[in-house]
C-alpha cells in the first residue's frame, strides 16, 4: 500500500468534489444509499466475518453491539444518507454580510475543508455516516476503521465507490485505508501535506494517540464520562426515567451516563427504587461508602478512585454521595470529559448555577443525555461530537465540516 499515492489521489479528487452542483451531489448520494439497501447480503456476509472474528478476540458483547450490522441498522445507514440529501448544501451559505463606509461589500462564504481524515473504532456505520457528510459538504474523506470492522468497512465502501464510478465521477472522493497496522495509521496522521483535518472517533486512547503524533489539525470527538447529578429538589419519578434511560437504553455510545451524582438529602427516598430497577437491567453498581451504607446491599461493589474517571461503554455505573451542589459540581470538573452533563432539579437557581458553572459541550436540565446528537439536535446527522472548543464544539453537522473566505465586492475602491 502507498499511503501517499493514496493521499495524493484523495486531494485530487477533492478538487473535482468541490466543482459538483448541489443537485449532483445529491444524486450521488440517493445513489449510494440504493446501493447499500441492494447490497445488504453482501455486507452481512462481511459483517458476520467481523463479528466472529470479534467473539474469538473475546470482545465484551457491549462492543460487538457497536459492530453489528443487521438488515434493520443497513436501512438505518441508508435513511441516514438520505436525510443528509436533505439538507441545504453549506457551500451555498454567505455570512455576515455588511457594507462598510466606503461601499465595499464584506461577508465570508463557506468553503470545503477539502480532505478530511477519520480515523475510527469498531463501528462500521461510521463509515458510510463519515462519507455522506464529507460528500455533502464538498470534501473527499480517507477512512482508516479498526481492524474489527475491515471486511464490513470495505464492504460499504466497494459499493460506493463502484457507484460512485458507475456515476461518471471519481470514486477516490471516498478512500478506505486497508491497511490496519498502527505504523500506517502514525504516518497518515503526518499526511498534512494532503490532509486537512483529522477527526479521531473512538476511545480515550485512540484521541490521545491521534492529538499527540497528529501533525494535521485535529478535533477531538466522542470520550464521554458523562455525568447525572439529582439535587435534592428533583422529581423522583423524572429522575429514575431519565437515569435508567441514559444508562440502559444503549450503554455503548458516548453519551450514555457513567457517573451518578446524588443529593445525601434524597438518597434514602430514591435509591432502593432506583437501584432495584438498575439491577434489574443487569447494571452492574459500584458506589461510594455513603451509598454502600444506605442500602446494605451485598451486590454492590466499592467504587475506586479509577471508577471516577471511567468511561465504561457497558451495563455498568459509579454511584457518588454528594453533600449539595457545589460537591456535584466539583466533582464534575474534576473528572468529567467535557462532554455531556445533566442535573435533575426543579429549583430554578440550582439549574441555572449548574448550567453556568459546568464547561462541558453539552449541559441538561431534567433531560437524558443520550440526547447529544447530530439527528437529535435537528443538525441531520453528525460526524462526531466535538469535547474541544476549537474549532467546533458539541454535536457536528455538516456546518462544523467546512471552513469560510471572505468575499468582498467593490466598485473600484482603492485604499488611501
Amino acid at each position: 500500500m502507498n499511503l501517499i499515492k493514496l493521499c495524493e489521489d484523495s486531494k485530487a479528487a477533492s478538487k473535482d468534489l468541490c466543482k459538483l452542483k448541489s443537485s449532483e451531489k445529491n444524486n450521488i448520494l440517493k445513489a449510494c444509499s440504493n446501493a447499500l439497501l441492494n447490497g445488504k447480503e453482501t455486507i452481512i456476509a462481511a459483517n458476520k466475518i467481523d463479528i466472529k472474528n470479534a467473539k474469538e478476540n473475546n470482545m465484551k458483547d457491549s462492543l460487538i453491539d457497536r459492530l453489528l450490522l443487521d438488515e434493520k441498522r443497513i436501512e438505518d445507514m441508508a435513511n441516514g444518507i438520505l436525510q443528509i440529501v436533505s439538507l441545504d448544501d453549506p457551500l451555498d451559505e454567505y455570512i455576515d454580510m455588511k457594507v462598510l463606509p466606503n461601499g465595499l461589500k464584506v461577508g465570508k462564504k463557506r468553503v470545503a475543508m477539502g480532505v478530511i481524515g477519520i480515523i475510527y473504532e469498531a463501528r462500521p456505520n461510521v463509515t458510510s455516516d463519515a462519507f455522506s457528510m464529507c460528500f455533502k459538504a464538498s470534501s473527499s474523506v480517507i477512512l482508516k476503521g479498526g481492524k474489527e470492522a475491515l471486511n464490513s468497512n470495505k464492504a460499504i465502501v466497494d459499493l460506493f465507490r463502484t457507484t460512485i464510478k458507475k456515476l461518471g465521477y471519481n470514486e477516490n472522493m471516498i478512500i478506505l485505508i486497508e491497511d490496519t497496522n498502527r505504523e500506517t495509521t502514525t504516518k497518515l496522521m503526518k499526511m498534512n501535506q494532503y490532509i486537512d483535518l483529522l477527526i479521531p472517533r473512538g476511545g480515550a486512547g485512540l484521541i490521545k494517540a491521534v492529538v499527540e503524533n497528529s501533525t494535521i489539525p485535529v478535533i477531538e470527538t466522542g470520550v464521554g464520562n458523562c455525568h447525572i447529578f439529582v439535587d435534592e429538589y428533583a422529581n423522583k419519578q423524572k429522575a429514575i426515567d431519565i437515569i435508567l434511560n441514559a444508562k440502559v437504553q444503549r450503554p455503548s455510545v458516548c453519551n450514555a451516563m457513567e457517573t451518578l451524582l446524588i443529593h445525601k438529602n434524597i438518597i434514602d427516598d430514591i435509591l432502593p427504587e432506583l437501584v432495584e430497577k438498575l439491577q434489574n437491567n443487569n447494571v452492574e453498581i459500584r458506589a461510594d461508602k455513603i451509598i454502600l451504607d444506605s442500602i446494605g446491599n451485598k451486590d454492590i461493589l466499592l467504587a475506586t478512585e479509577d471508577d471516577w474517571k471511567q468511561e465504561f461503554l457497558d451495563y455498568i455505573l459509579a454511584i457518588k454521595c454528594v453533600e449539595n451542589i457545589d460537591d456535584a459540581i466539583m466533582h464534575i470538573q474534576k473528572y468529567s470529559s467535557g462532554h455531556s452533563e445533566a442535573i435533575i432539579t426543579e429549583n430554578y437557581s440550582n439549574y441555572n448555577k449548574f448550567v453556568d458553572e459546568i464547561d462541558s459541550s453539552v449541559v441538561y436540565v431534567n433531560a437524558s443525555t443520550r440526547f447529544t446528537d447530530g439527528e437529535q439536535f435537528g443538525l441531520g446527522a453528525e460526524i462526531g461530537i466535538s469535547t474541544q472548543k476549537l474549532h467546533a464544539r458539541g454535536p457536528m453537522g455538516i456546518k462544523e465540516i467546512t471552513s469560510y473566505k471572505y468575499i468582498v465586492l467593490g466598485d473600484g475602491q482603492i485604499r488611501e
